[in-house]
Parts: structure tokens; sequence; C-alpha cells
């Protein structure tokens, strides 16, 4: 069998055959040279991930990989900021940037720290990320797009595939795999496909072979190298132009059929061995490997959920909590505010307080059960009376119940003003103040709290009406999605030189 040249995929040919091709073009049209020159200037400038994972194998070294990988993150709502700032300080990423939903990122840390994100939804290993489709091709010519555009080399696959085994191996995913019990195998993908061949086409089987290190047959034969079948299932999304030219089961099912043709992977949908997300909208396509079954906002730590555990960590991480600090969450619930900020900043003390006593029970259950007993204590009270003394806090953490959200019987509304009077008062000066709010709370808020132009320094007001917290001072106000509804952030400073009076 005659061998391929090994550099004939190599980044640097393909950037090589991309400006002879441009030369070419320049010469003999000059007009539609102009015309695709975009597309092959990107070809230029970006080193795409396919090509990074396919000439460098993938070697485990201490306290890391030996190359820098391409991951994506998706997030929630309005947490796409909070996931950013997170992977530059934890993982020293590279490349760092976001858009709605998703966030992507390259680092060489640990598998182990990576996995530790606390902002993300969902962790992918990107396979590709490339323009969107062009609006110029139809409905019949989608297999043809799907076969260049999204599918490419199958020695990318290849690649990716032997990095993603290797990433749920240092996790230990692959005895969760090898123990999961298969069921449903009488399943068909779709009606008319018979049973897929189990050899792969002689270029597979190279370009496995040389990932694996073990030399090609000449005449294209399955030897006892050859790796086990890879089972796999396609988790299509589209929306915009590509949406209305094709729905997502429809193009899910022509990529699996790609898939499933030229690299010979099996389909499965009830247990794959590897499940492919392909997201295309009319900004970017986006393929990637989830590395974990379960999402990484499903904390381990926590046995009865309340609020979204993404959305708690990001209000423990604006309240500035330093070590030895000691932080009040004077409406707690079940604990999650606490066990966010318990797990993230293990040398602060803190407290909890509310006044309905299942729910302290519950919180009780939590702390225990993330065995934060030591640093986190709860306490039954009213947010309306705080047996605190006057500026004893460093910071004040509080998701205030949304009376329709939590059936509270407590108008939220005829609360909020005397709520926040009393945590501004437990305070310190230069202290936090996060508060999460429903959006009428919110504008409810910043009509208390807004200061009048004839008001002095502690809010008197010419005709007497007083200000309820004068000294809090509006630092930044994020929106995010909690599901059905959405809440903002606000976060105040206290300033120390308008102290309220106790």
């Amino acid at each position: 069998m005659r061998q391929r040249h090994p550099s004939i995929n190599t980044a640097e040919s393909r950037r090589k055959r991309a400006l002879c091709w441009q030369l070419h073009m320049k010469r003999r049209n000059p007009f539609r040279f102009r015309k695709h020159t975009a597309r092959h200037n990107l070809l230029l400038r970006e080193t795409r991930v396919e090509d990074l994972m396919a000439e460098h194998p993938p070697v485990r070294e201490s306290g890391g990989l030996s190359v820098p990988l391409r991951y994506y993150c998706t997030a929630g709502k309005g947490m796409e900021q909070f996931l950013a700032e997170e992977v530059h300080l934890k993982l020293s990423a590279s490349d760092v940037h976001y858009v709605s939903g998703k966030v992507f990122f390259t680092t060489s840390a640990d598998i182990q720290k990576v996995v530790g994100l606390k902002s993300a939804e969902r962790l992918f290993l990107l396979l590709k990320r490339e323009a969107p489709l062009s609006d110029t091709w139809s409905a019949g010519q989608a297999a043809r797009v799907v076969q260049e555009r999204i599918i490419g080399e199958h020695q990318a696959w290849s690649s990716a595939l032997q990095w993603w085994q290797n990433l749920r191996q240092a996790l230990g995913e692959v005895e969760a795999d090898q123990n999961t019990i298969r069921r449903g195998q009488k399943r068909k993908w779709f009606e008319g496909e018979g049973p897929l061949p189990l050899a792969p086409p002689p270029g597979v089987l190279e370009g496995e072979r040389h990932l694996a290190g073990a030399p090609a047959s000449e005449e294209g034969e399955v030897t006892s190298t050859q790796k086990p079948v890879v089972t796999f299932r396609v988790c299509c999304r589209c929306s915009g132009t590509v949406a209305r030219k094709l729905g997502s089961q429809d193009l899910g099912r022509l990529i699996g059929t790609a898939i499933s043709r030229q690299l010979r992977w099996k389909v499965e949908l009830r247990e794959p061995k590897v499940e492919v997300n392909v997201h295309l909208t009319d900004d970017h396509c986006v393929i990637g490997m989830p590395i974990l079954r379960l999402p990484l906002a499903q904390r381990c730590y926590i046995r009865t959920t309340g609020l979204r555990s993404t959305v708690a960590w990001a209000m423990a991480s604006l309240a500035d909590i330093k070590p030895g600090s000691l932080v009040l969450d004077p409406m707690c619930g079940v604990g999650t505010v606490l066990l966010e900020a318990g797990k993230e900043y293990q040398g602060s003390f803190f407290l909890g307080m509310d006044i309905d006593p299942s729910q302290l029970e519950k919180a009780s259950e939590n702390i225990r059960f993330a065995e934060l007993s030591n640093s986190i204590e709860l306490l039954q009270s009213s947010v309306t009376a705080i047996p605190s003394p006057s500026c004893s806090v460093e910071a004040v953490v509080c998701d205030v119940p949304f009376g329709r959200k939590f059936s509270s019987r407590v108008e939220a509304a005829a609360l909020l003003p005397a709520a926040v009077k009393e945590m501004g008062r437990v305070l310190r000066p230069g202290g936090t103040l996060v508060l999460l709010l429903s959006p009428q709370l919110s504008i409810l808020l910043d009509s208390i709290l807004s200061p009048s132009p004839t008001a002095d320094c502690l809010g008197n007001q010419p005709g007497g009406d007083p200000r309820p917290l004068p000294s809090l001072q509006l630092s930044a106000t994020y929106r995010v999605g909690l599901g059905a509804t959405d809440g903002l952030i606000h976060k105040y400073r206290k300033m120390p030189q308008c102290d309220t009076r106790t």
C-alpha cells in the first residue's frame, strides 16, 4: 500500500498550500482572488485546534499536559464574565473570550483544576470553532457542507479522541464507563441503516496506528493493535439562517451519518462512549466533546438544592472575602450561598440566619454533608432584627426571597427597606453588601438608596425625610438567569466617611 508523506496534513503544509493558491489565483483571476482572499487569510492567521492536536501526541507530564489544550464551557445567562475571570485567575488561561452562553480558553493546567471551575455549567474539549456556515447552500447541498466544513479531516478527530480519552482516564471516568450497563442495543438510529462495518478505511487505520505507535499494514488489514469501534451520538443545536434551512434533528442526522461513514464510529443513542456536541449559529460553528457526564454545576457537596450554585458562587466572589473575615447571610434559606462561600474561602467564618426553622434544618443538613460545620454557624432570627453589634461583619451576602417563588406571606417590597437598613447597620465601614433581587425589587431598592441633590452626608433632607442608608454606594449590577426568571445582583460598598447612626 502506498504510504502518505508524514507532513502532508500538518498545519504548516496547509498554510503553504493556501499561500501558493493565493499567488496562483492573484495572477490568473484578480477579481476571484479578492472575493475569496478573506477566507484564506483566516487560514493563514489562525492555527486551528485540530492542527495542534494532530501534531502533538497526547503525552502526560507531571503537573499538567505537554501541550495547552483548547476548552470551552457553557455558562448561564449573565455568568460569562464571572467564568472568564475565573479561568484567568485559577487556570492562568490564555486566549480567553466569551460569547453568549460560552467561554473559550486555552490552558495547560491539570484537568483536576479545570473541572474545579465553579461558575461553569458544562466542560467541553473543543474540536473546532470556525466561522458560521455561509447562506449560499441549499438543503440539498447540506451533506456536502457538513462533510467539508464540519467533519473535515479524520486525523483531527482521531487525535481529539485520544486527548479526550486521556483526560477522562485522568479523572477516573473510564471505569465509570466500563461499569455502565448497556441497554437497548436493538434501537436503530434511523430506519434503513444496516450494521456498520467494524473495519475502518485505510486512511483511518493509518491515523490510529500513528497515534498508538503501531506500524501500518501495507494491505490495510485490521490487526490486533486496532482499537475497539467507537460508539457515539450527536447533540446538535442550530439557530438563525441554518435553522431556517434545516432543523436541528435533520442536521444532527446528517452529521452523524458523515461521522459514521468517514470515521467508522458506530451510532449508539442510549449509552454512547462519545457525545459530539455541535452548535451552529449565525456567529460561529462550535464542535466539542463533553469531558464529564454530569454538569460542573451539579455540586457533590450539596444535598438539598436551593439557589443555582453558579449564581451563589458568583455572589460570594463579589463579596471581597478575605482570610479571617466574618460573612453574614441574614436570609440563608437552605444555605447554598454559605456552602459556596465556605468551600471557596476556607480561611473565613460564616454566619447564617433565617426566620424559618424548617429552612435552618435543611441548611444544617447541608452544612454537615459538606463538612463545613467548623466554619459555618446558624441562628434563627429575623432580617429586620439581626442580633449582632453594629459594624461587626466584613461582608453581607443575601438572596432576598421573591414572594411569588417562595410562597412568602410577607410582602417583599414592604420588608426590603427595613432589611437593607439592618444589613447596613451590622456592616463595617469599607465592607461589601451583595444582594440578589428580582427586577421589581431592584427598581425599588434603587429608588430607596438614590441620593437627593439636597441631602447631607447622613441623608437628611431639608424637609426632614431621612434616607435609610445613604452610606451604601452602588459598585456594580449584574443580570443573571435563574431559570424561568432573571435576577439582578447588586454590589454595594459602605463608605467609611458616612456611617449610619445607631
